[in-house]
């Protein structure tokens, strides 16, 4: 578990716009460990998560795209009742908001992962490893 770089794009909300910009992910070999997309006042606000950042912000420079990076914390949490439930209480016991999560898979293993957006990804990035360890020993 780790904290990664995230992108946030702000596309228009229209047919193949996605499509595009996955085609040019793809086409320089950039995986997609995570995504989130959604509509808002005729743009979409996508969220991402590659195996490569390096990569993917060369493509994005190249196409033009604008985009905003930040500091997200990913973690691998079993698929059991409960987990994301700890997970959330450890930080909300620290004090620590979740402002968005969603989920991706491992680029190695397919293990699922969710991606916590906190405001202090350092901070959350240890109390998720924790709450992580506990349900693999539960």
């Amino acid at each position: 578990m780790s904290t990664a770089k995230e992108f946030t794009l702000t596309m228009n909300d229209k047919p193949g716009t996605l499509g595009k910009i996955c085609r040019s992910l793809a086409d320089r070999n950039v995986n997609i460990v995570a995504a989130q997309s959604f509509p808002s006042s005729g743009k979409s606000t996508t969220r991402f998560v590659f195996d490569d950042p390096t990569k993917a912000r060369s493509v994005f420079d190249g196409e033009r795209v604008t985009y905003t990076e930040t500091e997200v914390v990913k973690v691998n949490l079993t698929h059991r009742p409960g987990d994301l439930a700890r997970a959330a209480q450890k930080l909300g016991d620290a004090s620590i908001n979740v402002d968005y999560l969603y989920c991706g898979v491992e680029p190695n293993s397919n293990a699922p992962l969710v991606i916590f957006g906190v405001a202090d990804a350092g901070k959350a990035a240890p109390l998720l490893e924790q709450a992580a360890a506990a349900a693999g020993r539960g």
